[in-house]
């Protein structure tokens, strides 16, 4: 029988690829997303691929707009059996540089975004009793990085918020499941249509991958349950080694965490930003760093293989702990 699978935020990025990922997989697909253009160009890939899809625009923080698009999906395509939340926004400033209603929009966007799919998800999936709900984390839930405070925050309350979700489906013994996946960074469009009040064009921190390798394994995590899956090595070393030196972790990143994330290009005067409204354009997965990500991931691999996860990663995190101690010496912390 076939699927069908709701992603947020799917005109583009890591949604977008995910969208062609579950097609691959022969799934009808659900589009949500605020720009309609963009959504019936990625419907269009999609159909080619031999799977019905269906786009309802929405902004994620609006609660009622999200469940109009997904009465939408349903009345075109059956039964939603995957929802996907993807949908995310954030800001490229230090705290104080923030607007009270920019973080509240980001916070939203991010946040509260994934919290409405969850409950749009839940009334649909809960008068059959089943269903699988992934919700995207990042590595940055665990491990905050300076000038991107509000998706810090917002993706450490959707690991808060998931994991409370999680154990109320537990306790109704549903047959619901959920799964967070957590990123590394990703080559994805978003660095050049985020808030940036940097004066200098973003970029994910090295290593990046292509938004394909995080697609895949919300797949896996959709037809193979899991509690978290993370993707990419970084992600494994940014979680263990705030696990056993965040103090190190706060004062290295307060030394590396802006070069890193800046690039030496400055800020285009025209640079749009879509945190308040969408950015118009035919803007697919991948961003401009195509040239610099990987195109595989071995960790993907550990989840699979649960016998040999808890090796590497007791492997990681001794050698986390050694890179620590290396980095402290190098810089005298």
């Amino acid at each position: 029988m076939t699927k069908l699978a709701v992603i947020t935020g799917a005109g583009a990025g890591v949604g977008r690829a995910t969208a062609q990922a579950f097609a691959r997989e022969g799934c009808d697909i659900g589009l949500i997303g605020r720009d309609r253009e963009r959504l019936e160009t990625a419907a269009a890939e999609l159909r080619t691929l031999g799977v019905r899809a269906c786009v309802a625009p929405a902004d994620m923080a609006d609660a009622d707009a999200v469940d109009h698009a997904a009465d939408t999906i349903e009345a075109e395509l059956g039964p939603i059996d995957i929802w996907v939340n993807n949908a995310m926004a954030t800001i490229f400033a230090p705290v104080a540089e923030i607007t009270p209603a920019e973080f509240k929009r980001a916070t939203e966007a991010t946040y509260l975004g994934t919290v409405h799919g969850v409950m749009t998800a839940l009334r649909h999936m809960k008068t059959r009793g089943e269903g699988t709900i992934i919700n995207v984390g990042s590595a940055l839930a665990y491990r905050s990085v300076p000038l991107q405070s509000a998706y810090c925050g917002a993706k450490a309350a959707i690991k808060g918020f998931t994991d409370s979700l999680r154990s109320e489906l537990i306790h109704d013994r549903s047959a619901i499941k959920i799964s967070m996946v957590h990123l590394p960074a990703v080559n994805t469009p978003q660095f050049d249509w985020a808030l940036n009040k940097m004066g200098r064009r973003a970029q994910p921190v090295p290593p990046i991958y292509d938004p394909e390798i995080p697609a895949n394994a919300i797949v896996f995590a959709a037809f193979n349950h899991r509690r978290e899956i993370w993707v990419g090595m970084p992600t494994v070393v940014a979680i263990l080694a705030n696990r056993i030196a965040p103090g190190f972790a706060d004062n290295y990143l307060a030394t590396h965490g802006y070069s890193t994330q800046m690039s030496n290009q400055p800020l285009p005067a025209d640079q749009p930003a879509n945190l308040f409204e969408p950015v118009s354009g035919p803007r697919g997965a991948r961003g401009r760093f195509t040239d610099q990500s990987r195109h595989g991931s071995f960790e993907m691999f550990t989840d699979r293989h649960k016998s040999v996860a808890y090796g590497l990663l007791a492997v990681a995190g001794a050698g986390a702990i050694a890179g620590l101690h290396q980095l402290a010496k190098k810089y005298d912390f």
